[in-house]
């Protein structure tokens, strides 16, 4: 019989996280490599524990993940996002107010501009000269 799991999607710039949540020892998986061997940086590595801790969910469940797009710092903050979607699904009435107050619900909406014509990139134009 298969354990119960919450699945989730979490978006940050132009990276895409789709999360799930399976009852176990508090193992977190990225694209089939664990947590250290995928994020060198121990500051996204720390980001990403957050909604578990903040929600006191820390060992109570795996974490597999894929994540596509962006670089990692953007990948980061969208399995941060999908793991506290995913929480929220677990159990709606307890950890939804908790992760909603600490900020991890809500999708960062700032996103790479587009580049304009006429211009080098969305806002650089090219160096003004009098003569």
């Amino acid at each position: 019989m298969a354990k119960k799991q919450f699945a989730a999607t979490g978006r940050r710039k132009s990276s895409v996280a789709r999360v799930r949540l399976i009852p176990g020892k508090g193992e977190i998986t990225v694209n089939k490599k664990s947590l250290d061997e995928y994020f060198g940086s121990e500051i996204q590595k720390r980001e990403l524990r957050r909604p578990l801790e903040v929600a006191g969910a820390e060992g109570k469940f795996d974490v597999i993940a894929t994540v596509k797009g962006g670089g990692f710092t953007g990948q980061a903050g969208a399995l941060r996002h999908g793991i506290a979607r995913a929480l929220c699904e677990a159990d709606q009435e307890n950890n939804r107010p908790v992760l909603k107050a600490a900020g991890f619900l809500t999708r960062d909406p700032r996103m790479k501009e587009r580049k304009k014509y006429g211009l080098k990139k969305a806002r650089r134009a090219s160096q003004f000269s009098k003569r």
